[in-house]
């Protein structure tokens, strides 16, 4: 992407009137997506952006400009501004002698998405369409959307780090709202992984549809959640994003050194049921937030967070890392290179246990069957956490009966880890984006089937 020799004089400029460290940062992005609504293909749209960020650090100051001209001028310019802004003294001279770094990629892509014809990726979206629609004729709105993404980056920094990774995402989502005489209800369902077209080979574009075209026919004839404290059993996968924000987050090294986090100070303590191991593995091969190397080089690696019920470790990104004397453990992310990175989560998931998924419902008289969740929010100085559920039903007698609607979860994140009494054997993922201080980046989030001893559910039930 950019010439070694033009990669050495940059950090040289960069570092040129002093600091501690230097880094450019290159990224090369394709974009593809398209969309149906109301059974007619509304966008198909592509676009590429280029460019390079540098930052200059020196002592607790950052100093970041970024650029899309990625000639040696254009570079040095940002070099400079970067460096003005660290506010570097003068004088002092480094030779940044750049090693290429050989790349372990987690898997191959076969089909790279831009080499597939646009009339493909209109043909899924028009087939889950009919699929979503013969499901029922209370479906009345079916919008689809395709999206894929190639993204190149190349990082050097005055450690003489220079590392290059390409990594290739698709994803597909139907959304559906289905109407009858009780209302209108919505039904949404949204896959996604870090591999190429191929991936139309592994999940069936019509299954999709109808699992958001169920999902919507099922809360027709859901009655109110009830309201109170109950037993909540979170299907494989549903509660993944729930443990994301209102655990993951308290554990990102940025939050801990700010106090900002309930988990800041914690390591070696007992912060969950000794049921629960919580993992960081940005090395997850094809999961949605999987990559060979961070956005600082680093390589993606497993972090486990929380073992057997005891806080182990916190996510760091280089600069967090270097503070405290240690590596970085692979969690130094950014949106794009008009971005600073800082610490963010990959592929993050609590590991399977020993018990009979079925057991688990079997053994609740009554309680909350939670399929899907929605959007929520989360305080990670405190971890209380509000989430909205999209999908649910009741347990009663050990055995899933009624859907309810306009049910919220609500609770506190390590309490809800320490409220953890069962562990079922499967597993599944969920594909999203999380945002940080008005970045967003891909990741996944999953779980096996688990039973929380008591939660808040907020219904609207009398």
């Amino acid at each position: 992407m950019i010439e070694e020799s033009v990669l050495s004089r940059t950090l040289h400029t960069a570092l040129r009137d002093g600091g501690d460290f230097a880094e450019v940062f290159a990224e090369d992005r394709r974009v593809a997506t398209a969309r149906l609504d109301d059974a007619k293909v509304e966008e198909l749209v592509s676009g590429r952006e280029r460019g390079a960020g540098i930052r200059v650090v020196r002592g607790d100051t950052t100093g970041y400009a970024h650029t899309a001209d990625l000639s040696e001028q254009g570079l040095s310019a940002a070099a400079l501004a970067a460096a003005a802004a660290a506010r570097g003294a003068p004088g002092e001279t480094h030779v940044v002698a750049l090693e290429r770094r050989a790349v372990e990629r987690p898997h191959d892509v076969r089909i790279l998405p831009e080499t597939v014809e646009k009339a493909r990726k209109a043909e899924v979206l028009e087939r889950a369409d009919h699929a979503a629609r013969a499901e029922s004729d209370s479906i009345r709105q079916v919008t689809a959307s395709y999206a894929d993404a190639r993204r190149r980056i190349l990082v050097a920094n005055s450690d003489g780090l220079l590392v290059e990774d390409d990594a290739v995402r698709t994803r597909f989502g139907v959304s559906c709202v289905a109407v009858a005489d009780t209302g209108m209800q919505t039904g949404f369902e949204a896959p996604g992984r870090s591999i190429g077209f191929e991936y139309f080979d592994e999940i069936d574009p019509e299954e999709v549809a109808r699992t958001a075209a169920q999902r919507a026919l099922t809360m027709l004839r859901a009655r109110p959640a009830p309201a109170g404290k109950l037993p909540v059993v979170l299907k494989r996968g549903a509660g993944g994003v729930l443990f994301h924000e209102a655990c993951g987050h308290g554990l990102e090294a940025d939050l801990v050194e700010k106090d900002w986090s309930v988990f800041a100070g914690r390591v070696g303590d007992l912060v969950a049921s000794p049921l629960i191991t919580l993992v960081d593995d940005g090395s997850y091969a094809r999961e949605w937030g999987t990559f060979a190397i961070d956005d600082e080089g680093a390589p993606a690696q497993r972090n486990v967070l929380i073992e057997d019920g005891v806080l182990t470790n916190y996510m760091w990104d280089l600069l967090r890392a270097r503070k405290v004397g240690r590596a970085s453990s692979g969690n130094g992310r950014r949106e794009t290179y008009q971005h600073l990175p800082m610490v963010r989560m990959t592929n993050t998931f609590l590991l399977v246990g020993d018990d009979d998924p079925d057991a688990i419902i079997r053994d609740t008289p009554h309680g909350l069957y939670c399929v899907a969740l929605g959007g929520g929010q989360v305080n990670t100085a405190t971890g209380d956490f509000v989430f909205g559920i999209t999908e649910a039903y009741m347990i009663e007698n050990g055995d899933i009966t009624e859907p309810v609607r306009a049910a919220q979860l609500i609770g506190n994140g390590p309490e809800t880890l320490r409220l953890v009494d069962a562990v079922g054997s499967d597993f599944d993922t969920w594909a999203g984006t999380c945002g940080k201080d008005g970045q967003g980046v891909p990741v996944s989030s999953g779980q096996p089937t688990l039973r929380v001893r008591e939660l808040t559910v907020g219904g609207t039930a009398g």
